[in-house]
């Protein structure tokens, strides 16, 4: 699609920047508002499961519709993802249980991975990588502009609606997105001598599902050694050795080997993993701090995660302008990952909404650098025809980073608030029940549950229910169980720091080559190129790795 006009390449841009908000805004809208979902519907022991699933389902529809979409083209594809999507958010406000939460928000991710895959990989038809940099950055833009409006209004929305609206609210922008992508995609005939890796595609999948399930279910539902984890992690291992010998004897592997030969590839792939786990892992718990440690509302919650995502956008558009002005990338990660890792151990270590504040914004202006990279030094470093299935494994690995660093997470804090409120308890600091009259004690047991921090509404109903005499009890209850939901939260944002370090360690090993001002590649007319180990890049490269 390269040799389209202007014009026409910035109507079909409008479409995917739609189809991309579509997604991006029903992701990020939750975020504020699904705690007090939770206290609604029951079932924190699940929570990590609503974003896990997601992030499940999005992760295997990402890989397998890459490189189905370097056969048949994009825009099938797209359209399929946004029809899941509609879908799975339409049903998803009808669930009267944790269960049924869960079970629609897995076919929200499939549409989500379908669209994510298909439109970043559509930009990289549409320009060279020279270019690309400038339309990474504004469709990084897009994703901060949903977090901006976002968890705001998620928070607003269940503070003065019913819930179930933060899933329908943006459908009719859904709708949308199906009908520009419809009229101004343009369809791509089949490759005929490509075939589909089915054998590949199936234990690609057996691979991932026990993998992230396993990870999801250790130290919560199930203890890390159980026989349970265990042999879901064998089953994966299991699952990944076949998947190995499958790909390297097909004629067309949903996932080519080759593509890791090449270190550039390798290194972004493993740095996007650590980064995603990392911020993922650590992000999706800020909402516990600011609702439960500081007794902040949804909605004024939303305000304070929305510093994080106005400086990510103004750095990342930014940003994208000058890799597209100077060919030139690694400075950037090499300066974001930095501020990134500052953000976090921020985060650790505060104790006011003002501090809080200060961590989002560092911690954006780091996204804002270091994001938009690591997508464009994989399609830089692959052939044309391989685009799909080399965005794809990079987003198969953000992916499986977000998801097994929030499951990751998820028992760090399970673990380290148990832990606390056992200590806290031990030391004195707690309230013997036994020992205050009989139908207060009663009242006062459902304030043990740190799931109440999450509801102020019912804290407060509550509270005015209690006589005169219990309200210090009830002081000294809540206090102990924020005191236990910050330290558990502190060792949550270090462990993600500790990520971040490592990915920073991985970036100073990534080569940089000079992007390509032309998607053509030897013998098409293109710039002059030789293959790295593995994989065609371009001649420049050769000289710089």
């Amino acid at each position: 699609m390269e040799h389209l006009t202007h014009k026409r390449k910035m109507t079909i841009m409008v479409a995917i920047i739609a189809a991309m908000f579509f997604a991006a805004i029903n992701q990020t809208i939750v975020s504020t508002a699904m705690p007090r979902i939770i206290a609604i519907l029951g079932g924190m022991d699940y929570y990590t499961w609503v974003i896990t699933i997601y992030m499940l389902t999005s992760t295997i529809s990402t890989v397998l519709v890459g490189k189905l979409s370097d056969i048949y083209g994009r825009k099938p594809f797209i359209l399929a993802g946004i029809v899941f999507f509609i879908i799975g958010a339409f049903l998803t406000g009808f669930s009267k249980d944790i269960f049924q939460l869960i079970t629609y928000r897995g076919i929200q991710g499939i549409g989500a991975g379908i669209i994510m895959a298909s439109a970043f990989t559509a930009v990289g038809d549409l320009f060279p990588p020279r270019e690309r940099g400038k339309w990474t950055g504004v469709m990084m833009a897009v994703f901060g502009f949903s977090s901006v409006i976002g968890p705001t209004l998620g928070g607003w929305i269940v503070d003065h609606m019913d819930w179930e609206w933060v899933f329908w609210i943006f459908l009719p922008v859904g709708i949308v997105a199906f009908i520009l992508i419809l009229a101004l995609f343009p369809k791509v005939d089949k490759k005929q001598a490509e075939s589909i890796d089915y054998w590949g595609s199936l234990f690609l999948t057996l691979t991932i599902v026990p993998l992230l399930v396993g990870f999801s279910w250790a130290g919560t539902k199930y203890a890390w050694g159980s026989q349970q984890i265990i042999g879901l992690f064998a089953a994966a291992i299991v699952a990944l050795l076949i998947f190995l010998v499958i790909e390297t004897k097909v004629k067309s592997p949903v996932l080519p080997l080759s593509l890791f030969k090449n270190s550039i590839v390798t290194i972004s792939n493993l740095t996007g993993f650590l980064m995603n786990a990392g911020m993922m892992g650590a992000m999706i718990y800020l909402p516990f701090f600011v609702q439960g440690v500081q007794g902040v509302s949804p909605t004024y919650s939303g305000y304070v995660t929305m510093p994080m995502s106005i400086s990510m956008v103004i750095i990342s558009s930014f940003t994208g302008r000058w890799i597209t002005k100077s060919g030139k990338y690694k400075r950037y990660a090499m300066l974001g990952m930095p501020i990134m890792l500052a953000g976090m151990v921020l985060m650790a270590f505060m104790n006011s909404i003002w501090l809080a504040v200060i961590s989002m914004i560092v911690f954006g202006l780091g996204l804002g650098l270091g994001m938009p990279v690591f997508s464009l030094t994989v399609q830089n470093a692959v052939r044309p025809d391989q685009l799909g299935v080399a965005t794809a494994s990079s987003q198969l690995f953000r992916n499986m980073g977000g998801t097994i660093g929030i499951a990751v997470m998820g028992t760090i804090m399970a673990t380290s608030l148990k832990n606390n409120l056992k200590s806290a308890i031990g030391s004195g600091a707690g309230v013997d029940l036994t020992k205050v009259d009989p139908k207060v004690a009663e009242q006062l047991a459902a304030f043990q549950n740190p799931e109440m921090l999450l509801d102020q509404p019912r804290l407060e109903q509550l509270r005015h229910t209690l006589p005169d005499a219990a309200q210090p009890i009830l002081t000294k209850m809540i206090d102990m169980l924020r005191d236990a939901l910050s330290s558990a939260l502190t060792t949550v944002f270090l462990s993600g720091a500790a990520l971040l370090l490592v990915a920073l360690v991985l970036v100073i090993f990534l080569k940089e080559i000079p992007l390509r001002t032309s998607n053509r590649m030897p013998g098409q007319g293109g710039e002059a190129a030789k293959p790295e180990t593995g994989a065609d890049v371009p001649a420049n490269v050769a000289k710089q790795v």
